[in-house]
């Protein structure tokens, strides 16, 4: 058989079968397995002295197939680069040429949408590699090597193994660490709120007024005794209808998904970390089989900070709309979006690459959460570009001397967009003024003053944290989700019902990075980095000129920190003795926290982490306490230090370690897992029984 005259190059599996089934057989569509050619692993890979050259090697994992493709282009007139269509898309492509095939006619196709359409237009028009965004995708590797590699090691001598410290992940835990420390510092701030009930002579219904002005102005009630003496002062006035006012209101749609609001909405709506929404949009865009051996590309590339749509997608969803949802739904001309400044505009958003694919029609062949992301995205596009939802927006003014209260509440007059975005219907607070006139006389059947708290800001989600990375320029979209992995796998940070928290380690980390490289962790000086790396691509700065001005003041830092850091500084001391009579500290390993003792390596005794709650409350008679422990496949679970005499395990500890909990014991493991001191004590166990 022989080979084809014309190869094709792709990173993915999934792409390279879907790719082969739209070109057919004049071509040989074959996967890269992502980069052969990268930067060694053991070594820094860049020679700073020389112009901050890299040093590419082949990876070594990789080398099998990087001589399958030179065999296959051996034979071959041309080869087609179709590696993804942004900075590490082109830089991937473009090193493995250099490796495979300088003689051979090459030529560079990219394309928003693996759809035959897309995929045919792009091959029918190939272009030049892109040489500028190549050296953008360099100076970013070269930039995010310096900093990891330099003080990695750094970590590892001064405060222990396993650590790690990248670019653009060390601000983003400063970021996390911030925020904590705004929860821990937050004072809760009292004030109170008065409402009344109203009445009307004639009518039986009743109507709920809040407080909102006095003499005119906004206030604030700090004490009960301050809105008790609201109240009495209330008793002696006269309650009357001043205004009663009707608006139309109209809430406009929101522009088509980006990479980090779909981030942010599948966690928002799905509870789908980052991660995982991004390894379901990589499968949905590089392809899935739809039946009769079709494979298509549902949605756009998912890689994007772009709200751009191109023309023809703009015509078809429109005429889409006014088929299926009819004329007044549809604006008189197409709604348009505005990217951020630092967007690279040659992307589009994220959008369903045929927009006739309705997501109940994709139900038997995509599983529940590929179906669940796509109709997300689906939703958001088509309701990008539909008319307004309005509103009938009423408002009732009472005054009762100088003080003014408020009711109103609103009907959806016409759902507009909203017909897609249901989930994001505003409650409707409908309230029948019909019965009111202004002029009216009102009497108070009842004053509610209630009590609030001011409350902390929020621990970041998945959601949130992208969302505050995208807006102080902090990364990019291909970033979010491996920064929030990286954290979480380095013990940096956990997650909590969803929620991103601190650990010890990682406040730790962020401290001393943010003591000795105060530039690198600044978020302003990180956003202006990407920013010049977006010059590079633009051709208006050299990648090392910019890596030049860095690395001058980092190395300062660098030498300042490994000279001044002390390792016994950051070492964090506990009240365990290892059996050879030393001090044991906490380390922090592959799957951690552990104590170890103070005279490693002379000394390798360890143990597991306690949490300082005895076994012994939950039946176990051996004078156990619970410890860490981290399962083969990375769940931390809380198991009995006497294991395996006492077997008892559990995923969660009690609420905040309560002290009512403690002695009380657990009558019959097998059978029950709730405390004695229920309701006192609300924690609830797992038993030997049910364990897993």
């Amino acid at each position: 058989m022989s080979k084809p005259k014309a190869v094709v190059i792709v990173e993915s599996p999934a792409k390279e079968k879907t790719i082969n089934k739209i070109l057919g057989t004049k071509y040989k569509v074959i996967a890269s397995m992502g980069h052969l050619i990268d930067l060694p692993k053991s070594t820094l890979g860049v020679d700073i002295e020389n112009n901050f050259e890299p040093k590419l090697i082949v990876v070594r994992a990789k080398s099998k197939q990087l001589t399958k493709l030179k065999k296959m282009v051996e034979d071959a007139d041309e080869i087609y680069v179709a590696t993804d269509p942004d900075r590490e898309g082109e830089a991937i492509g473009y090193n493995i040429i250099n490796a495979i095939g300088k003689d051979k006619e090459v030529y560079r196709v990219s394309f928003q949408e693996i759809t035959k359409e897309a995929v045919l237009e792009a091959f029918a028009n190939p272009r030049k590699f892109d040489v500028k965004k190549i050296e953008a995708q360099i100076g970013r590797r070269i930039l995010d090597r310096i900093v990891g590699y330099k003080i990695s090691p750094l970590l590892w001598k001064k405060v222990g193994s396993r650590l790690s410290a990248g670019r653009v992940q060390s601000v983003a835990l400063k970021v996390i660490v911030d925020r904590e420390r705004q929860i821990d510092a937050f004072v809760p701030k009292e004030y109170w709120n008065i409402t009344v009930d109203l009445t009307k002579k004639g009518y039986e219904g009743a109507l709920e007024a809040a407080l909102e002005k006095i003499d005119k102005k906004p206030f604030e009630i700090a004490a009960q005794q301050e809105a008790q003496g609201i109240i009495e002062d209330l008793k002696g006035q006269e309650f009357e209808v001043e205004k009663i006012s009707q608006r139309e209101v109209k809430r406009n749609p929101i522009a088509p998904m980006i990479t980090s609001t779909m981030q942010q909405e599948a966690f928002n709506k799905l509870r789908f970390n980052a991660s995982k929404t991004m390894m379901l949009a990589q499968q949905l865009y590089e392809g899935i089989e739809l039946g009769d051996g079709e494979t298509q590309g549902l949605i756009t590339y998912m890689r994007t900070d772009s709200v751009n749509v191109s023309k023809t997608a703009i015509e078809r969803v429109r005429e889409f709309i006014k088929k299926s949802y009819g004329s007044q739904y549809l604006p008189e001309s197409p709604n348009a979006y505005k990217s951020k400044k630092s967007a690279q505009e040659a992307h589009e958003a994220i959008r369903p690459s045929d927009i006739g694919r309705r997501p109940d029609d994709l139900k038997k062949y995509l599983d529940d959460d590929q179906l669940k992301l796509y109709r997300l995205i689906w939703n958001r596009f088509v309701s990008s570009q539909m008319v307004p939802a309005v509103y009938d927006y009423k408002k009732m003014e009472i005054h009762a001397g100088k003080y003014q209260f408020g009711a109103n509440g609103s009907t959806l007059k016409f759902d507009g967009f909203l017909t897609l975005e249901a989930e994001d219907k505003e409650e409707e607070v409908q309230i029948d003024f019909s019965h009111y006139a202004e002029g009216d006389k009102l009497k108070v059947k009842e004053y509610r003053p209630t009590q609030h708290f001011t409350k902390p800001p929020p621990r970041f989600s998945d959601a949130s944290l992208v969302k505050a990375l995208e807006e102080d320029g902090i990364g990019r979209p291909s970033t979010y989700a491996s920064i929030i992995q990286t954290l979480t796998f380095r013990h940096y940070v956990n997650r909590d019902r969803g929620y991103l928290n601190p650990t010890d380690l990682g406040i730790n980390i962020c401290d001393l990075l943010v003591e000795y490289f105060p530039r690198v962790m600044d978020e302003s000086f990180t956003a202006q980095m990407e920013e010049s790396l977006d010059l590079i691509e633009e051709g208006q700065l050299e990648y090392p000129k910019l890596l030049a001005e860095f690395y001058s003041q980092f190395k300062d830092s660098l030498d300042h920190a490994m000279e001044t850091i002390d390792k016994a500084d950051h070492q964090t001391l506990s009240d365990h003795i290892c059996p050879g009579g030393f001090p044991m500290i906490v380390k922090w390993g592959r799957r951690g926290r552990f104590l170890s003792c103070q005279k490693f390596p002379e000394c390798k005794y360890s143990e597991p982490y306690p949490v300082g709650i005895p076994c012994s409350q939950f039946g176990c008679e051996g004078g156990g306490e619970l410890v860490e422990r981290t399962g083969k496949r990375g769940n931390k679970f809380y198991g009995c230090s006497k294991f395996p005499d006492c077997t008892y395990i559990t995923n969660k500890l009690p609420p905040a370690h309560s002290d009512s909990c403690a002695g009380a014991a657990v009558k019959d493991l097998h059978q029950k897992t709730g405390a004695e001191k229920y309701p006192d004590c609300t924690y609830l166990g797992k038993g030997p029984a049910d364990s897993s």
